[in-house]
C-alpha cells in the first residue's frame, strides 16, 4: 500500500463528480487532489457521497453511476467502521467539541496516519490530535 497522504471528505468527492457549470473551478481542483495525492476516505464518507450523489446533485447520479464513480477513483485506502473507531470518535468529539460526524471523518484519517484532511467544511488550518484541515477550495472565487 503507498503511503497516504492525504484523507478526503465528502466535498471533495462531490466536486469530483459534479458536473455543473457553476462548479468548473472546484471539480478540477478535486480531481486534481484525486490523481495527484495516495489518499483515503472512511466508508462513511463514501455512504455520504452516495446519498448526496443520487439525491443532491444536478444533475443526480444513478445508483450504478454514483458506485462505478467510487470504485473508479482508486484510494489507497478505505477506512473501515467498527467499535474501536467509534470509541475513538466519541473521545475526538469530547475532546474538541465537534460533531460526532466530523470527529469520525477525523478519526478515520487519524487510524490511517492521514496528517492532512482535505474539506470544505472545516476550519482551515485547524489541528485535530495531528490531522491539520486544508481547504482546497479556498483559492477558488464563488460564482
Amino acid at each position: 500500500m503507498p503511503e497516504i497522504l492525504a484523507f478526503v471528505d465528502t466535498n471533495v468527492l462531490l466536486y469530483a463528480a459534479s458536473t455543473d457549470p457553476s462548479e468548473a473551478g472546484k471539480r478540477t481542483e478535486a480531481r486534481r487532489v484525486l490523481s495527484d495525492e495516495a489518499f483515503a476516505f472512511s466508508v462513511q464518507v463514501a455512504q455520504e457521497f452516495f446519498v448526496n450523489a443520487t439525491r443532491k446533485l444536478t444533475p443526480a447520479l444513478s445508483s450504478a453511476d454514483a458506485l462505478a464513480f467510487l470504485k473508479g477513483i482508486n484510494p489507497a485506502t478505505v477506512v473501515a467502521i467498527d467499535y474501536e473507531l467509534f470509541e475513538e470518535v466519541t473521545k475526538i468529539q469530547q475532546r474538541f467539541q465537534i460533531s460526532y460526524w466530523v470527529a469520525a471523518i477525523v478519526a478515520a484519517a487519524k487510524r490511517v496516519n492521514c496528517g492532512t484532511l482535505y474539506s470544505e467544511d472545516l476550519s482551515e488550518g485547524q489541528s485535530y490530535g495531528g490531522v491539520r484541515v486544508v481547504n482546497p477550495f479556498r483559492s477558488i472565487a464563488k460564482t
